[in-house]
């Protein structure tokens, strides 16, 4: 099951003549800001439109690093530093930071990558529980979301968990109508933006394993009117087995597009138990780089969704949810086959 983390992240270039900051461990130090010029020396890998934030907890800890003599470690941490994963705004007013990392992308003629996370009820009071107020803050959220999208492309991954906690159970059934409707609003707001592609969360292969079962949840949420859907957010479903399971939930979707979270799925999952594989798990790796070059018709992108590096929650000795957690993002470069 696909546990969340929800990381203020403030993606800013100095050529912007903004303030950088993120949301990170005490190793990290957020004093010194990292330097790079508005085209980018963090380039994104080949294939791949996205834009890099140069202020991401990766590249601080990248620059940190090198400071302190630690290159080989710093070149291995580039890995997840020069690559594109998405910005998950958080709190009330989620302007500053679409707004930040919208123009610095469309003055590199990229796409930005969003996660929309804030459904009120979030997360069934687990790791990554808050989210908006009610229904009404919810949407004003959105609005202002949008808004500050503006005529940028875009990509957002909508309310990661929403859907699946439906259909597993957590989600207590009198907020499923509440919850459909505001997701189904949540996409046409979306797209009222005239470059900004919506994908709506579908959980992964090994948490509603009949894929079916997401199907009626999906259309109630407004899943026609969204660019198609995501999986394995935060998970570890190798490609072939979420893109196997993702053919068909678009086949009983109407031919559905979707894109792929590979931010650590090289290793694919844990072996365990399935309540406790999905936090922090050991030996993980950095998966497939972002691109839209993926050599299938019905998927979209390969992303990085889940920001490699960030705590899944306090188990294994990590951080808070959300929090930059350096050597097991280090532990995530090594593994990788870059």
């Amino acid at each position: 099951m696909s546990r969340l983390t929800r990381t203020r992240t403030f993606a800013v270039l100095a050529a912007l003549g903004l303030a950088a900051g993120c949301s990170s461990a005490p190793e990290v130090d957020t004093s010194t800001p990292v330097v790079r010029e508005a085209s980018g020396q963090a380039s994104p890998a080949a294939g791949s439109p996205f834009w890099v934030d140069p202020a991401s907890p990766a590249a601080r800890q990248v620059q940190q690093w090198e400071r302190q003599g630690r290159a080989d470690e710093a070149r291995l941490l580039k890995r997840i530093a020069d690559r594109p994963a998405a910005l998950w705004p958080a709190g009330d007013n989620p302007e500053p930071d679409i707004e930040a990392a919208a123009t610095a992308a469309a003055r590199e003629g990229r796409t930005a990558v969003f996660v929309a996370y804030n459904i009120p009820h979030r997360d069934c009071g687990q790791h990554s529980a808050g989210g908006a107020r009610d229904a009404d803050a919810y949407q004003q959220w959105i609005e202002r979301f949008a808004q500050a999208i503006g005529d940028s492309k875009a990509l957002v991954v909508l309310e990661p968990d929403a859907v699946a906690h439906i259909v597993d159970g957590c989600t207590p059934g009198e907020y499923h109508g509440e919850r459909e409707q505001l997701l189904a609003e949540a996409i046409v707001r979306l797209k009222r933006q005239p470059h900004t592609k919506v994908y709506l969360d579908a959980g992964n292969p090994a948490w509603v394993l009949e894929s079916g079962k997401l199907v009626e949840r999906l259309k109630r949420a407004g899943i026609a009117n969204a660019d198609g859907f995501a999986l394995n957010v935060a998970n570890f479903q190798p490609d072939e087995t979420t893109k196997k399971y993702g053919r068909r939930l678009s086949q009983d979707l109407g031919g559905k597009h979707f894109v792929v979270d590979t931010s650590r799925n090289g290793n694919g999952p844990l072996n365990g138990d399935p309540s406790q594989v999905w936090c922090n798990p050991p030996g993980r790796a950095l998966g497939t780089p972002p691109t839209t070059d993926t050599g299938d018709p019905l998927v979209d992108a390969y992303l990085w969704i889940k920001r490699p590096g960030e705590s899944d929650g306090q188990c294994r000795g990590g951080p808070a949810a959300g929090q930059w957690w350096a050597d097991y993002a280090l532990g995530l470069a090594r593994n990788s086959r870059a």
